[in-house]
């Protein structure tokens, strides 16, 4: 779905930040989190919404009844590509694991860098190094003034 759907919220302009599909019992939804450097407005998600439904329309990947929003990523935006990692080094994260490293699955602290495949995050004052493939969810923690003002 990613790959039918980023060419063309990256030709309008936008980041895709994040995309979710949940088909469960009923209706399900496709949700797609855009972002631009001047910000998200209303007018920004109508204008992706009809360019990806218009998409959807032809490629028809998905069967049965669903609904498609387009919304920004929030103040808690989830943290996905290893370009976000990078983008939002300096900033407070929450961080749940797939599995445990060094005895733990959850942290929270100041997400400090990425080198490779691997993150560097400091919390509880001890700086943690954790695989990107260990990441099962990571967001950011909403402080309006991020690390050195608002970006």
């Amino acid at each position: 779905m990613l790959e039918l759907l980023e060419p063309v919220v990256v030709g309008l302009g936008f980041e895709l930040v994040d995309l979710e599909l949940n088909l469960g019992r009923g209706r399900g939804a496709l949700r797609l989190y855009i972002d631009h450097v001047d910000g998200v407005t209303v007018d920004h998600c109508e204008q992706v919404s009809r360019q990806v439904s218009a998409v959807l329309d032809v490629a028809d990947p998905i069967s049965g009844n669903y609904s498609l929003e387009v919304s920004s990523p929030g103040l808690d935006r989830r943290l996905s590509k290893p370009a976000d990692f990078d983008r939002f080094a300096g900033w407070a994260v929450q961080i749940r694991l797939r599995r445990l490293v060094d005895g733990r699955r959850r942290f929270s602290g100041r997400l400090l860098a990425r080198t490779g495949a691997t993150i560097e995050v400091e919390s509880d004052a001890t700086v943690f190094r954790i695989p990107l493939d260990e990441v099962d969810v990571a967001r950011l923690v909403p402080d309006l003034a991020g690390p050195a003002g608002i970006r």
